[in-house]
């Protein structure tokens, strides 16, 4: 449990963001944005009450939203397409989200543990997937009743690309530049600071394997310059 000055540098954090003002402009309490809001089908989730929560600055409370509710949220954005007042409780969520990770929230890196296979799939790889991830439980942010899914698992597998040739190990592979070209995208735009945030045996394992790509692109750029 944090403290109460710890909740509020969050707070504080979150109100500092650019996006904030844009995002919050009040609340009607209509009640519209829940009433539309798919997860608010399914899980204790209000997109209003997130309005509120900050419009209000009730900073214990908005903490406790980011324990749990705020990744209930599908950025649909269905809420501020609807919203009469403007609000985008999406946008707040990610804001609150974007903070939540920063500060290296237990919330936070128990809701993304399942996405870091999926960052070292793509960085390895290629691609998101792999058929032997195709399992009921292994994406909880798909929703409560992906658990009830009963079919053919081998079937589904399958539906993945034909390049992946129906491996469990591989999909289609990249080439070393685009390897290189994505995780420095990740580390110019903050994604790998966050990930070591969040996970720091997961990217030291990433780290380790871009390291060895990026040597064996300067091996392949100096084998070219040769032949020129």
């Amino acid at each position: 449990m944090a403290t109460y000055a710890e909740m509020k540098e969050m707070f504080d954090e979150v109100r500092a963001d650019f996006r904030y003002d844009h995002e919050l402009n009040g609340c009607l309490n209509c009640g519209i944005c829940t009433a539309t809001c798919p997860s608010a089908q399914f899980y204790d989730y209000s997109p209003r009450e997130i309005v509120q929560l900050l419009w209000t600055e009730n900073i214990e409370q908005i903490y406790d939203a980011m324990q749990e509710k705020i990744w209930a949220c599908a950025q649909c954005m269905t809420c501020a397409a609807r919203c009469p007042f403007k609000n985008s409780p999406g946008g707040l969520v990610m804001i609150l989200r974007e903070v939540s990770i920063r500060h290296g929230m237990q919330s936070a890196k128990d809701v993304l543990r399942p996405f870091g296979r999926v960052m070292l799939k793509l960085i390895t790889t290629g691609n998101q997937l792999s058929p032997d991830m195709i399992q009921p439980d292994h994406f909880p942010d798909w929703g409560p009743n992906i658990q009830k899914v009963e079919g053919d698992l081998r079937i589904l597998r399958k539906a993945i690309p034909v390049r992946t040739l129906q491996t469990v190990e591989t999909a289609w592979e990249v080439s070393l530049k685009t390897s290189v070209e994505m995780y420095t995208i990740w580390e110019m735009t903050g994604v790998l600071k966050s990930l070591e945030t969040m996970d720091e045996n997961l990217f030291d394992v990433i780290e380790d394997f871009i390291d060895e790509k990026r040597e064996d692109y300067e091996d392949w750029l100096e084998s070219q310059s040769d032949k020129d």
